[in-house]
């Protein structure tokens, strides 16, 4: 199952569906770099409202502490 930035619920996402998004980044096999972005938009967004799930996977999103609100 492909796993598309517009994943209509998060919350819904499995293990796999985010194993799957972070190997894509690992990869970096991409056609287009806006096809990469999405992707990385999308495990950034699971990192904020599914942190146990992207937690293997941070180091993809080279985050820095800030603030979101």
């Amino acid at each position: 199952m492909s796993v598309k930035s517009d994943h209509p619920n998060l919350t819904a996402m499995t293990e796999t569906e985010v194993q799957q998004l972070a190997q894509r980044l690992e990869d970096d096999d991409y056609e287009t770099a806006f096809a990469a972005l999405e992707d990385w938009h999308l495990l950034r967004s699971v990192a904020f409202q599914r942190p146990e799930l992207a937690e293997p996977y941070l180091y993809l999103l080279d985050l820095e502490a800030f603030d979101e609100s």
